[in-house]
């Protein structure tokens, strides 16, 4: 391709989807179960923390609204726009983040993508060494809240770039 096959006016790559279905009205009660779960999850763990973790599964899941929305989220509550753009390439961003930090990513991916249907020891026992019991938990609890969330969103179609932090942020 050269710059002269690049049409003038911008084409767009993808379809744009409409949202099939409004979950949180339609199973009231399902979506008041999620944010306790989810209220429930985060106690006790920072929240740039929290922030990381959520940001991570929504990539993996490829959910665009819980990444809209939790992408405003942690730059709202002061995380660099820089950590969260580095977020997907972790690994090779160790920099940008803290021991703790890496391990609690490391395990968001295990615990989001169960394609050997297990966490991998090495990746478990990293953890432990970071994180305390309760805190462990808790990361793990976070990862299972966060992606059930982004299963609703990626099967409803949930459409990114209408979410505003709360002013508390």
């Amino acid at each position: 391709m050269t710059i002269q096959d690049v049409p003038e006016t911008p084409q767009p790559l993808l379809h744009e989807h409409t949202q099939r279905f409004d979950w949180m009205t339609l199973a009231p009660d399902v979506f008041k179960a999620m944010i306790r779960l989810d209220t429930a999850a985060k106690k006790g763990l920072p929240e740039s923390l929290i922030n990381l973790i959520k940001v991570r599964a929504s990539q993996i899941n490829h959910c665009a609204f819980c990444l809209d929305m939790h992408s405003q989220d942690a730059l709202a509550a002061g995380e660099s726009a820089e950590r969260i753009i580095q977020l997907s390439a972790w690994s090779e961003s160790k920099h940008f983040y803290s021991a703790k930090e890496i391990a609690a990513i490391e395990l968001t991916e295990a615990v989001t993508v169960l394609t050997d249907g297990f966490v991998p020891d090495e990746v478990y026992d990293k953890a432990a060494k970071e994180l305390d019991e309760t805190e462990l938990v808790h990361v793990i609890s976070v990862v299972v809240a966060i992606n059930a969330f982004n299963r609703f969103g990626v099967s409803s179609r949930m459409v990114p770039g209408h979410y505003a932090p709360s002013p508390a942020h």
